[in-house]
């Protein structure tokens, strides 16, 4: 893979991973709720099980979805459950002072877990594989999963931060209540357009 290959994969990854979509609305509302250092494994999750689905998808398993087109409808069904399972999560988060006390951000488990019913990721990880791994060998792949996986790290932190930065303006239950409300319709509203794309 060339230098010019790599800096257009970078620059693509970049690009696509810090734009606004599920997975970074999700950690803006959890470092507002629940501050940086609770938002760790949430970001880890994304970034690694966002690396390791790009992997099992490239080592083929998007031949098993090929072959069996009802899993990307049961995908979708999936993602619209768990989808209104966050939004509902988030919506409903009390101010951290006053908080359930078992209430906590989501898991590495969780967010990886997520990557996989997540459409936006779908898309992203699927263009990356058709346009810069052009062959079948293992090292290009890995290589490119590094990448979008590197690149990934600033946009998680910025999501993440910038959610921190909110919570200082959001000092009492009502405003808090008022960004809870509008990420989880953001959040619902994101992924949308790409369960049920216009025809």
């Amino acid at each position: 893979m060339s230098i010019d290959v790599l800096s257009a994969l970078a620059l693509f990854a970049l690009i696509t991973s810090i734009t606004p979509g599920p997975n970074n609305l999700m950690l803006m509302a959890s470092g507002a709720n629940f501050g940086f250092a609770r938002t760790v494994p949430h970001m880890l999750g994304i970034t690694l099980g966002f690396m390791v689905m790009l992997l099992l998808v490239g080592f083929g398993l998007i031949r098993v979805f090929d072959a069996f087109p009802i899993i990307y409808t049961v995908l979708k069904l999936l993602s619209l459950i768990y989808l209104i399972y966050l939004a509902y999560k988030i919506a409903t988060a009390a101010p951290v002072q006053t908080a359930d006390p078992n209430a906590k951000p989501l898991s590495f488990l969780q967010a990886a877990g997520f990557q996989w019913v997540n459409p936006k990721a779908w898309a992203f990880g699927l263009s990356v594989i058709t346009i810069y791994v052009p062959s079948a060998g293992i090292l290009p792949l890995v290589i490119t999963a590094l990448v979008v996986a590197v690149m990934a790290l600033p946009s998680v932190t910025l999501w993440t931060l910038l959610g921190g930065q909110m919570a200082r303006v959001l000092t009492n239950p009502r405003r808090l209540r008022v960004f809870n409300v509008t990420m989880a319709a953001l959040l619902v509203a994101s992924l949308l357009p790409a369960l049920w794309p216009a025809s």
